[in-house]
């Protein structure tokens, strides 16, 4: 890829166990993640899931570069919100290099 490639935070999630543990998580997550320079892109609106896919909310969190996106996952207060959320949530979460 080109230096200087966008990096992007996509978090798909399989189950929600704990709404109110996601409430809680998102309250830390979000300004966590635009602290780091993220661009909160999608957040839990529709999906339509095709393939293996699961039609569960998804997350997509834009960065100015791949090593943004996973220096911001790996924040202590990126890190604080996913103890918050705990067992609440079933996901996948992947840090994904951009084209340009």
């Amino acid at each position: 890829m080109a230096k200087g490639c966008k990096g992007y935070l996509v978090g798909t999630y399989r189950s929600v166990r704990d709404p109110e543990k996601l409430a809680a998580y998102g309250e830390l997550a979000k300004p966590a993640l635009e602290a780091a320079g993220g661009r909160i892109m999608a957040r839990g609106g529709r999906v339509t899931a095709f393939e293996s896919g699961l039609p569960e909310r998804t997350v997509l969190v834009e960065f100015p570069s791949y090593d943004a996106a996973v220096a911001a996952y790996l924040s202590e207060d990126y890190q604080q919100a996913v103890a918050v959320l705990d067992d609440g949530a079933d996901r996948d979460v992947r840090v994904v290099e951009g084209l340009d």
